[in-house]
């Protein structure tokens, strides 16, 4: 029996849709993931306040705030553990929205869509698990085509 990719890899995902929350849920479970879901930046500070993570994706929407209660997650990400590493997802990226982000510690500030895939590689990459394509023992990785 192989042992998944990120076991016990301590996972925060920030996203407002249901429907990418759920499905990248699964799949990081898949690979050996304590994954903690949420749709709300507040519940996402909440849980960075009580818990470490070794990896935070946090999914940046444009709001009636413009957006900054999405970097105070980042800032209390920092306050809390600055190892955690953090992937940053937006259908708005911008130079000065990435700029900020790494400023605040970002380690990778990605355009929406991106494949669970190549999402899960670069995590995996960013936790220290790379992963090794010809690994039969993680079909799920495997990209059809």
């Amino acid at each position: 029996m192989s042992v998944p990719c990120a076991s016990g890899k301590q996972v925060l995902l920030l996203d407002d849709e249901e429907a990418i929350l759920h499905p990248a849920g699964i799949y990081f479970r898949a690979l050996g993931c304590l994954i903690d879901l949420t749709r709300e930046p507040e519940e996402a500070a909440a849980l960075v306040s009580h818990r470490h993570y070794d990896l935070a994706i946090l999914d940046f929407r444009a709001t009636r705030f413009g957006g900054q209660e999405y970097f105070e997650v980042l800032r209390a990400i920092r306050r809390r553990d600055r190892g955690t590493r953090i992937i940053v997802l937006s259908a708005y990226v911008s130079a000065e929205m990435e700029e900020q982000a790494r400023a605040l510690g970002s380690d990778a500030v990605l355009p929406k869509p991106q494949s669970l895939h190549d999402l899960a590689r670069l995590a995996i990459a960013l936790m220290g698990t790379p992963i090794d394509e010809q690994d039969d023992s993680l079909p799920f990785l495997k990209v059809n085509g």
